[in-house]
Order: structure tokens, then sequence, then C-alpha cells
């Protein structure tokens, strides 16, 4: 059976094997992949992601092959991202509570969602790729969480990679605003893996310097009690299943989490890694 992916990408910058990692896995299975950025620009990879002689500096070596150094600038040559969906025209957006007219325009706002309820029964999965960009225009963007909710609730797999899985924790339900990864076990990158200066984007100069939150704080809040983060430091790979949540750590986890979704899909993988 044919599968068709969504697969979210950053504009302020992807982590070239997060992006290539999954995307090979679905192109082996004959899988059409539909790529969408948050304004439909064409996403880039970061340049680290792309050297394979960057030295990462938590780890103390280089986290990037000569092989996927060659795949990332391969893919970076292609058309492939060339155009993408353009959520910030095909997602509607909830309007201020102190719009003129607020009651009828957030009964549109619905109405529109059901639109994208529809647009969505065309996919079999979502997958939010990782990096640093996903910081600045993913992780709080609420049209990115409104599709991310629109695929859980038609029973479809949600999947995400580093600093992607932050949407996961952001993406709530207006009503009782409860991250829709309570209860459940994810994975994400963890705070030994975080940079304490030089985090940086695309399209801008500007060094943070550590990452604005630490990811792995926020994952284990929002999995609350009955749910984990699972950091897996020191392990090679750390992918987890939790239907129908697929969730990768970071860079060496991503061809993996591309399996772990085809698994899913295809034999109907629920659990894995916890």
């Amino acid at each position: 059976m044919s599968r068709k992916i969504l697969v979210i990408v950053s504009e302020h910058g992807y982590w070239a094997e997060e992006l290539i990692g999954p995307v090979s896995k679905f192109d082996e299975r004959g899988y059409e992949v539909i790529f969408a950025t948050p304004t439909g620009k064409r996403a880039h990879a970061l340049p680290p992601s792309l050297d394979a002689n960057y030295v990462d500096p938590p780890l103390g070596r280089s986290v990037t092959t000569e092989e996927n150094a060659r795949l990332g600038r391969e893919f970076e040559q292609s058309s492939r991202l060339d155009s993408p969906l353009d959520i910030e025209a095909w997602v509607p957006e909830r309007p201020y509570t102190s719009d003129a007219a607020y009651l009828p325009k957030l009964e549109q706002y619905h109405r529109d969602l059901d639109k994208l309820d529809a647009d969505i029964a065309g996919y079999d999965a979502i997958l939010i790729v990782g990096g640093s960009g996903p910081i600045a225009d993913l992780a709080n963007n609420e049209r990115v969480h409104a599709l991310i909710l629109g695929f859980r609730k038609a029973g479809k797999v949600v999947a995400a990679e580093c600093y992607g899985v932050a949407c996961l924790a952001f993406a709530r339900d207006w009503g009782d605003r409860r991250s829709i990864i309570w209860g459940k076990h994810v994975t994400g990158h963890c705070k030994e893996y975080d940079y304490k200066d030089g985090t940086g984007f695309l399209g801008t100069d500007f060094n943070m310097g550590p990452p604005p939150y630490p990811l792995e704080y926020i994952l284990r809040d929002a999995t609350g009690p009955r749910g984990a983060y699972h950091g897996n430091f020191g392990k090679p790979v750390s992918v987890i299943v939790d239907f129908p949540f697929v969730t990768g750590r970071s860079t060496p986890d991503s061809y993996l989490t591309g399996q772990k979704i085809v698994e899913v899909l295809e034999d109907g993988l629920t659990r894995y890694g916890w």
C-alpha cells in the first residue's frame, strides 16, 4: 500500500542527517514525501551538519560521517525542498480574544480546522525534523500544533526528532491545555547534549548562547507521572515508540526513527525502546 508522509522542516536550519535518515527509509518503501515549512520558504541544512570535521562541543567529536555529509550535500543540491507546502497559507490561525467579532471568527476558525481534517485524511504520518531551527519557528508555532493535533485526532503516526520533539510537548487542546504526550513515553535532546554556547539559526547572525530551554526538563514535565522521558545518555541510540508517537533523541537516531515509523505503519508496531 502506498503511504504519504508530511515532513515539516524549519526555515531556520535543519540538521541534515535528521532529514535524510528518515526520508531515506520512506524512499526505500516508495512512500510519497511532502515537505512543508512555516511560510513556504525553502529549508536549508545547518552548515555544521554538512561537515564531517565539525566537532560537536558536548561530545568532543564529530557526529557526522563522511557518507552522511555527502548525502546531506546531495539533498541540499537536489530540488526536493524547492516547493514546500506553506503552513501559514494552509493552516488557519486562531483569532485573538481581543479581535472584533471574536465569536464568529472563532467559529470560522473551527470550520476551517474541519477542512484541515479533510486534508490530513490523505496522509499516514507527520514528522518534524530536528536541529536548532525548530526552536525558532516550530516549537511554539500554533499552526504546527494544529497539524499535530489533527494527525493525533485522526489516529495517525506523529513523529519528531531532537528539538522537534518540543512541538509535541507544546501541542495542546485549548480546553484542558494538557500536553498530548501526557502519560506517554518519549525521547529527545537530553541535557548532556545541550551546547553551552553557539546555538544559532540560519537567516540571522545572532548567537543565542545555550538553547533557550532545556528540552529534557520540558519533556519530563510534559509526560507527567504516568509517562516518562528517556534520555538514554551514554547509549548509542535512543528511539521511543509509544503509539501514535515516534520520537528520536538526536542525530545518530535518525535512520532508526525512520525505520520505526515504517514498522508502525506496515507492521503495527505500537511500543519500542521502553
